[in-house]
């Protein structure tokens, strides 16, 4: 692709809606099959696939409106349930098999999978549409409603002896995004007003985050990549003349970042001091803490912060710290967690350091920007702009592409090329450059010529300068040796000085139970692609 045009990121516009049965989190909608069907889903780090709800998932005992719930759309003038696989023209048929996605914690279902057509964002939206596309529908609610994958592993299945790529592996090949890259937050229903999510494939949103120079290399372990250390979790209580502060946990700990479950999976005494400091309440049956009237409106009156801060040494100055208020943990779970909507708080038990996961409640308030290509991710406290304000797409470029000077980089989605002034100031400063240059070379062929014209007299280098016991400073012409001139949607890497370079299987059959079934075996994911990971068979 080095001698190609590079398409411009796709700015994946947010549904303007909340879902879930957890909390109220901005969907985004993808299509699938012929004829398409609609569903409402969430960014999901941990998997490559299509994830949406199967058709047999609502049964008597959940609301009329189940489908609807879970973001399925309207098909054929009804209200669909989920994934209709029989009335898709151009269904593959794979099996049923174990997702394998946080089964750690607890998250063990089954999937019918297929291959089909995938189109991002809703129908004449100009979203880019990918055939055969592997897609798993789920008629277990331990994911109330559909993820969309972005990471690189490939999904592998025992019958098979190659693996099927990722979403974002396919996007890649079929030249529809510049890299293997994506920027994300989750949006905030609980801002006035609700500020919708952000995701950009193939590059980032620059109105959405706080600039800071910290990356994180991805986590030797290929299977959680998204991991770091968290040097402290501590809060402080705004209320009252004398803000208080407390600490919730102070030893160095790795966490990943994983927004596919929406929790925070922290430390039994973090966890321990949460609750004793707030009056949470902890329900073994659901495993989540539940806030009482008493205690919502003591934390409502404390106003408490919390910060997290990320960094590979103890040093405050190395960190990267995320503030997020105690709106963000204000959640509420609904059917079938609770028969009636219960405020709890999204913090979770982690039993293993292996558990240990900040999830779509920590994106929130963070902005994470993830760079494959480069093996490495860089997380950013998140900004609310203006619901009229425009977006900022920069795109994230592969490393061959910025070393070719001739590729053409387009501008992205909705963002404007430089106008006519800035591109007659960068003319003119070339032109400068290249006088700066050509008069270099002619005092330079002037010296050359004294010298020799003073050899010949017998008096070397009297052309110089008397130097006395410390040597003149010599002016410098140069500044660093790589500029950068930033546009909208681009980013120039300088040149050095002088040195400018021109130029339809039907499975209504299938047994509800199978894939309501629990976890019967284990996937092997990887982001790097060497990897042969595996689906589990359901027989």
């Amino acid at each position: 692709m080095s001698n190609s045009t590079a398409p411009a990121p796709v700015a994946f516009s947010s549904s303007q809606k909340f879902l879930g049965n957890d909390g109220k989190w901005s969907t985004f909608v993808v299509r699938v099959g012929t004829p398409e069907q609609n569903f409402e889903v969430l960014p999901a780090s941990g998997m490559g696939e299509i994830l949406v709800p199967h058709v047999q998932g609502c049964d008597e005992s959940d609301p009329s409106d189940c489908g609807k719930r879970r973001g399925v759309f309207l098909f054929g003038g009804e209200q669909s349930k989920g994934l209709q696989q029989n009335r898709s023209s151009t269904w593959a048929l794979i099996g049923l098999f174990d997702l394998g996605l946080r089964s750690d914690l607890g998250y063990n279902v089954n999937a019918s999978y297929g291959r089909d057509t995938v189109g991002l964002m809703i129908q004449n939206s100009g979203g880019p549409t990918v055939e055969n596309a592997t897609i798993a529908s789920i008629a277990s609610k331990k994911f109330y409603t559909g993820l969309f994958g972005l990471g690189l592993q490939p999904a592998n299945f025992t019958d098979f002896a190659y693996p099927q790529p990722s979403l974002m592996r396919k996007l890649r090949d079929e030249n529809r995004i510049p890299s293997l890259s994506y920027g994300y937050t989750a949006g905030a229903y609980y801002k006035v007003p609700k500020v919708l999510g952000s995701l950009t494939l193939g590059g980032y949103d620059a109105s959405r985050f706080e600039v800071n120079n910290m990356k994180f290399p991805f986590d030797p372990d290929d299977s959680r990549p998204l991991s770091l250390k968290v040097q402290r979790i501590s809060g402080v209580n705004e209320s009252g003349r004398q803000p208080s502060t407390f600490t919730l946990l102070d030893l160095e700990t790795t966490f990943q970042v994983d927004f596919a479950v929406p929790h925070l999976w922290l430390p039994l005494n973090t966890c321990d001091r949460f609750a004793e400091r707030f009056g949470l309440i902890y329900e073994k049956n659901t495993g989540l803490y539940r806030v009482n009237e008493t205690s919502h409106a003591a934390l409502l009156e404390q106003n408490p912060k919390f910060t997290i801060g990320f960094g590979a040494t103890s040093n405050p100055a190395e960190r990267v710290n995320i503030e997020l208020p105690y709106a963000a943990f204000d959640l509420e779970a609904e059917h079938p967690i609770y028969p009636n909507s219960t405020r709890y708080f999204p913090i979770r038990r982690a039993n293993e350091t292996s558990k240990y996961t900040l999830g779509r409640t920590f994106m929130q308030e963070a902005y994470i920007i993830t760079d494959f290509e480069r093996g490495h991710f860089s997380l950013h406290q998140a900004q609310f702009p203006e619901t009229t304000a425009k977006q900022q797409i920069i795109p994230i470029l592969p490393p061959d592409i910025l070393s070719n000077s001739t590729t053409n980089i387009p501008k992205a989605s909705g963002q404007k090329g430089l106008g006519s002034g800035p591109i007659a100031g960068i003319t003119v400063g070339v032109a400068i450059v290249l006088m700066a240059c050509l008069v270099l070379l002619l005092i330079l062929y002037r010296r050359h010529r004294a010298i020799a014209q003073n050899q010949d007299k017998g008096e070397p280098y009297a052309w110089m300068p008397e130097l006395h016991d410390t040597e003149k400073e010599k002016p410098e012409i140069q500044g660093e040796g790589v500029h950068e001139m930033k546009g909208n949607d681009i980013e120039m890497a300088g040149v050095p000085l002088c040195e400018l370079e021109g130029n339809g299987l039907e499975l209504d059959g299938t047994n509800l139970e199978e894939i309501l079934g629990e976890e019967v075996g284990n996937r092997d994911e990887r982001h790097g692609e060497q990897v042969d990971g595996t689906h589990s068979r359901v027989d």
